[in-house]
């Protein structure tokens, strides 16, 4: 596959980091700015629309949230009235930041659609849902589909599905669904799986509390990271402690940065430094015994030493044998002038 990307393009994971507040958003996407984000995503839903009014929360808000208050009621305070969504991505276009979001039902990706949103990424919990799935790739923008709690095959068929109504602009994020995530189950070597399995481009959506799941990806040619990105890690709501600070994060974009330096190109060849280097560094023919004009040279006379200048060392038995040009004494360096060729 042909990378979509000239650089890894890093999201910063908003999600519901706003508590439903429009102000605390905006403060998140200048943040997730100057924390070195491409992106900052979203996710639009009514919470009606998603889960069931005695639905229980999931362990991991159990743990971080009031384990009274039932997941309705959670998601409830956490929705973004529609309203404000265009005033977000207007100050994303000042800033010069991507808008992402997250639709959960058609009638959020309705919405979006009607905002010009240019890409959609799908919750990893909805990447079973193939009908809503063909329902987004109708919209033919870029699709990033989050793979937590799935198979192989699970994959597959979501990817299948997609494609089946002629999108194929598709990036497959590998992730946990944990939050936050034990570094063990990153399962990062599961992302060239996928990619090679679906023919597709890949990623990595990390919910690991450290760094190095993300690096690992980047080193294996991930060309997206995202990660949950917040204020302030001791805020009320379920993402916030899972959730990188704007400090965390400038260390983790810096990380990634660096690591797309080390990787370089497939070409294997010496940096212009390393030319340079070289002449001190790499070893050439010398003189270990004096030797005088028109003696045989043998391999009593010739040592290897740096710097290398005149012949270098392959030639050795091309120079064995042959007449001294000249006296010389040790360390002088033998070059073409010094051989009676």
């Amino acid at each position: 596959m042909n990378k979509l990307y000239n650089k890894v393009y890093i999201i910063a994971e908003v999600g519901v980091n706003h508590n439903g507040d429009p102000k605390l958003a905006k403060q998140l996407i200048k943040e997730a700015k100057d924390s070195g984000a491409d992106c900052v995503k979203f996710q639009t839903f009514k919470a009606e629309q998603i889960v069931t009014k005695l639905s229980p929360k999931a362990k991991y808000q159990l743990d971080v949230t009031d384990r009274n208050e039932s997941q309705f009621d959670m998601l409830k305070k956490l929705e973004l009235g529609f309203e404000v969504y265009k005033d977000l991505i207007n100050y994303c276009k000042e800033l010069d930041i991507d808008f992402l979001s997250t639709p959960y039902n058609k009638e959020d990706l309705d919405f979006l659609e009607k905002l010009d949103v240019h890409t959609y990424k799908i919750a990893s919990g909805q990447l079973t849902e193939l009908p809503f799935l063909r329902y987004v790739a109708k919209t033919n923008k870029r699709i990033l589909l989050s793979t937590g709690m799935a198979t192989l095959a699970d994959v597959f068929n979501g990817v299948e599905a997609i494609r089946a109504v002629g999108n194929n602009n598709i990036v497959v994020l590998q992730c946990t669904t944990n939050y936050p995530s034990k570094i063990e189950d990153a399962n990062i070597l599961a992302m060239n799986s996928i990619k090679t399995a679906c023919n597709v481009n890949v990623g990595y959506s990390d919910h690991v509390a450290n760094n190095y799941a993300c690096f690992a990806a980047v080193a294996l040619g991930a060309e997206i990271i995202e990660k949950h990105f917040t204020l302030d890690k001791n805020m009320e709501g379920p993402d916030h402690s899972c959730s990188l600070t704007p400090a965390e994060f400038k260390l983790m974009v810096s990380g990634i940065r660096n690591i797309e330096e080390a990787l370089g190109s497939t070409v294997k060849k010496p940096s212009n430094i390393e030319i340079e280097n070289s002449v001190g560094m790499k070893r050439g023919l010398v003189i270990i015994a004096p030797i005088e004009k028109g003696m045989i040279i043998t391999e009593d006379h010739i040592g290897f030493k740096r710097p290398l200048k005149g012949i270098p060392i392959n030639m050795l038995n091309e120079v064995i044998g042959k007449k001294i040009a000249k006296d010389m004494t040790i360390d002088e360096a033998l070059d073409y002038n010094c051989i009676e060729w």
